[in-house]
C-alpha cells in the first residue's frame, strides 16, 4: 500500500506579493471614497456652499458612474488589456481627486467625483482579475481573503477618515490623500503586474448607455424634486425618461444573450433574491449613513472626528462579526445569516427613527448603532456565497459585477430617496427642523431594508439548493457566437 503525501501550499511567490499589495491599496482607495467624504458633507456646505440635492450628488456622482460603468470596465480590461486598462483607470482616478481637492465650486466637486467614478468602475474589477492570475491556486483564498479584509476596512473607517483629515487639515484632504498613493501605484503596476487579455470580449456598449441615462434620469428627478417641484418639467421628464430607459435596459438583456447582465440569471430564485436583498439593503444603509453622519455634527455638536468615531460600531462592525457569520453560514446555510442580518438592520434604523431628537444623547443611539453593524455584518459574509452558488462557474463573473452594480445603484438610489424624504419633512434650518426631516427618512430606511429581507426568503435553503443546483437555460447551454 503506497502511502500518499500531501505537499504543503506553496508560499506567495514575489510576483504574487507585489499584485496584492498593488491591487489591495487600489481597491482600498475605490472602496474609502464611496463613504469618506460622508462625515465632510458639514465642512463643504460651509466652505462651497449648496443645498441639499448638491450635497447628494457629490456623494451619488461617484457612487452612480461606479455602479453603471463596473461591468464595461471589465469587459474593457478583458478585451484591450488588464494592465493597460488598470493603469488607465488609476490614471483617472488619481487626477480626479487631485482635481476634486482643486474645485473652486459645488459643481466642480460634483463633476471631479464623477470623475472619480469613472477611474474607479475601470480600475476596481481589475483588481481581482489582476490579483486571481498572479497567485497560485493553492493560496488563491488567503490572498483573496486579505483583499476582501482591506476593502472592508476601507469601507468601516471611512468617515472616521474623512472626519479626522477634515478636522485637522481640511475638506479637500479626503482627496489629496489619494494623489501621492495614485502616484506611487502607477509605475509599480506598470512594472510588477502581468499583462493578459479575453480578446473575443464583447462590449455592450447599447445596453451600458440604457442603463446610465436610466439611473441618472431617476436620481435626477428623487434629488431635485423638492426643490424645483414634483410636477416641474425637468423631474417629469427624468422620471418617464429614466423608467422608459430602464424597461428598455431589461428588454435588451432578455434579447442580447451576451449583453452586460443577462436577464435570464434573474429566473434562478436565488440569484434573484440576492440580488433584490443587496439593492434593498444598500439603499435603506447609504441613505441613513449620509443622514446620520451630518446629523452627529450638525445637530449633536460633535466634531468630525469625534462623528467618525461614533459611527464606529455600526461602520466597523463587521470586521469583527462577519468571520463568526461566514462559520454560521457554513453550517446553517447563508439564507438565515441574511436575513438575520437585515433583520437587524431594519431594527437598528427603527430604533434610530424612534429616539431620534435635537438633544439625544449618544447612549440612546448606542444600541441602535450596534444592532445596525451586527446587522450588516451578518449580512455581508454569506452574500457573495449566495451570489456566486446560484449561478454556473462561466457566468460567475458577470454574477459578481452584476451584485457589486446593483449594490452601488442600490445607495445613489438610497441618498435620492431617503433624501427626498428629509426635503420634504425637514431642512438645514434649525436642529428641529433637521430631525423632523430626518426621522421619516430612517423610517423609510427602515422598511425598505425590512423588505430586503422578506426578498432574501426567496433564496431556497441550503437543503433545495444542493438538490436543483443552479439551472442551465437554453443560452447557457448554448455559446453566444463570438
Amino acid at each position: 500500500m503506497t502511502q500518499q503525501t500531501t505537499n504543503p501550499p506553496q508560499a506567495l511567490g514575489p510576483r504574487a506579493v507585489w499584485a496584492l499589495i498593488i491591487t489591495g491599496v487600489a481597491g482600498f482607495m475605490a472602496a474609502l471614497d464611496n463613504l469618506v467624504v460622508t462625515t465632510a458633507l458639514p465642512s463643504i456646505r460651509e466652505d462651497l456652499g449648496g443645498a441639499l440635492e448638491d450635497l447628494e450628488w457629490t456623494v451619488n456622482a461617484y457612487t452612480l458612474t461606479f455602479a453603471v460603468l463596473l461591468m464595461f470596465g471589465a469587459t474593457l480590461g478583458d478585451r484591450f488589456g488588464r494592465r493597460k486598462l488598470f493603469l488607465i483607470g488609476l490614471t483617472i482616478f488619481t487626477g480626479a481627486s487631485a482635481a476634486a481637492a482643486l474645485a473652486p465650486g459645488i459643481d466642480a466637486l460634483i463633476a471631479a467625483r464623477a470623475v472619480q467614478g469613472v477611474g474607479a468602475a475601470i480600475m476596481m474589477p481589475l483588481t481581482l482579475t489582476l490579483l486571481t492570475a498572479a497567485v497560485p491556486a493553492e493560496r488563491r483564498g488567503a490572498a483573496l481573503g486579505i483583499f476582501g479584509a482591506l476593502t472592508g476596512l476601507a469601507v468601516a473607517s471611512g468617515p472616521l477618515i474623512g472626519g479626522t483629515l477634515t478636522e485637522h487639515l481640511s475638506w479637500q484632504w479626503i482627496f489629496w490623500l489619494n494623489v501621492p498613493i495614485g502616484l506611487v501605484l502607477l509605475p509599480l503596476a506598470r512594472l510588477r503586474l502581468q499583462e493578459s487579455t479575453a480578446p473575443h470580449a464583447r462590449l455592450d456598449v447599447p445596453g451600458t448607455l440604457l442603463i446610465s441615462g436610466g439611473l441618472f434620469g431617476l436620481v435626477y428627478a428623487l434629488v431635485n424634486a423638492n426643490a424645483d417641484g414634483w410636477t416641474s418639467p425637468t423631474v417629469l421628464i427624468g422620471l418617464f425618461a429614466g423608467f422608459a430607459l430602464l424597461v428598455a435596459f431589461v428588454l435588451h438583456g432578455i434579447r442580447r444573450p451576451d449583453a452586460m447582465l443577462p436577464m435570464r440569471l434573474f429566473k434562478d430564485r436565488a440569484f434573484s433574491g440576492i440580488n433584490a436583498a443587496s439593492l434593498l439593503m444598500f439603499l435603506g444603509m447609504f441613505g441613513s449613513i449620509f443622514l446620520l453622519s451630518q446629523f452627529l455634527q450638525s445637530v449633536a455638536g460633535y466634531s468630525p472626528t469625534e462623528a467618525g468615531l461614533r459611527m464606529l460600531p455600526w461602520t466597523g462592525m463587521p470586521l469583527l462579526v462577519a468571520p463568526l457569520a461566514g462559520i454560521l453560514s457554513d453550517r446553517v446555510g447563508g439564507r438565515p445569516v441574511v436575513v438575520a442580518g437585515l433583520a437587524l438592520q431594519a431594527v437598528g434604523l427603527g430604533w434610530f427613527a424612534t429616539v431620534i431628537a435635537p438633544d439625544v444623547s449618544y447612549g440612546a443611539q448606542l444600541p441602535a448603532l450596534i444592532l445596525s453593524g451586527i446587522g450588516m455584518g451578518l449580512y455581508f459574509a454569506p452574500a457573495a456565497s449566495l451570489v456566486m452558488s446560484s449561478v454556473r462557474p462561466a457566468e460567475q463573473g458577470i454574477a459578481s459585477g452584476a451584485n457589486n452594480a446593483l449594490r452601488e445603484v442600490g445607495g445613489a438610489l438610497g441618498i435620492a430617496i431617503l433624501g427626498a424624504v428629509f426635503a420634504a419633512q425637514g431642512g438645514y434650518e434649525s436642529p428641529q427642523s433637521f430631525a423632523d426631516g430626518t426621522v421619516p427618512a430612517l423610517w423609510m430606511g427602515a422598511g425598505v431594508v425590512a423588505l430586503g429581507a422578506l426578498c432574501a426568503f426567496l433564496i431556497p435553503s441550503r437543503h433545495a439548493q444542493r438538490a436543483t443546483g443552479p439551472q442551465a437555460t437554453k443560452d447557457e447551454r448554448e455559446p453566444a457566437t463570438v
